[in-house]
């Protein structure tokens, strides 16, 4: 894997992603950077990933809107437009849009997500989440719980 420069504006991004009802941009994927991946997430009230954990670090910052997040903790943070959330590896986490849902700048430290959120959003049909069984298996190809 050989990193290549990366310049791109707005009208240049791929499509994103629907991902556990969120739409997920891939900015750069670790194919392309060699390392980390980097995503803007934009989410409905209400939408966000149940609760997982991975192998890659990941870090959010809220660019709109408002988010619980729960981090390896049995009570939710609400995170504001300026926050930074911090996730390491293996750190159990989830979080939900709140009214008005949002938008987000994250990053993971490795390649694995890019290419996680590609298959989900395969198996996504006409909107519905995949079943749990197919959650469960796509997931578990990059060590997602």
């Amino acid at each position: 894997m050989h990193p290549t420069p990366i310049i791109q504006d707005a009208g240049s991004y791929p499509a994103p992603l629907q991902v556990v009802g969120e739409w997920v941009t891939v900015l750069a994927s670790g194919a392309s950077t060699g390392s980390y991946e980097l995503f803007i997430q934009e989410g409905e009230e209400g939408s966000g990933p149940e609760p997982h954990h991975h192998p890659w670090d990941e870090s959010f910052f809220v660019i709109r809107g408002e988010i619980n997040f729960n981090v390896d903790s049995d009570i939710p943070r609400l995170a504001r437009a300026g926050t930074l959330v911090h996730v390491p590896a293996g750190t159990t986490h989830w979080f939900r849009w709140r009214a008005g849902g949002g938008s987000m700048l994250s990053i993971t430290s490795r390649e694995g997500a890019s290419r996680m959120f590609e298959d989900i959003n395969s198996a996504t049909i006409d909107g519905r989440r995949p079943s749990r069984e197919t959650m469960d298996e796509i997931c578990g190809r990059y060590g997602c719980t």
